[in-house]
């Protein structure tokens, strides 16, 4: 089965559940996590930043089943749910 590209789709939930390709970034999440500080994105336009926090938001969610197979379940037992507020 061939799989499709994202394009223009920046929503984690629908490119996991649709079998996009999905270029697997929840080792930095991880990373990110544990420096337990504030952090500031700045990369340019299309670097994949809201991307990037629609699989934090899906993380924090507790949405362990959009995870399998990524770098992140391998490395956490832990999906309690979290609040998020997402402003936009």
């Amino acid at each position: 089965m061939k799989r499709g590209y994202p394009f223009g789709n920046a929503v984690f939930e629908r490119i996991r559940k649709f079998n996009k390709v999905y270029v697997d970034k929840t080792g930095y999440l991880k990373d990110l996590i544990e420096l337990d500080q504030p952090i500031f994105l700045s990369r340019p336009g299309r670097f994949g930043k809201s991307l990037f926090l629609s699989m934090a938001k899906a993380y924090f969610e507790g949405r362990q089943e959009l995870f399998e197979g990524l770098a992140i379940a391998k490395e956490t037992d832990e999906w309690t749910r979290h609040p998020v507020i997402l402003l936009e």
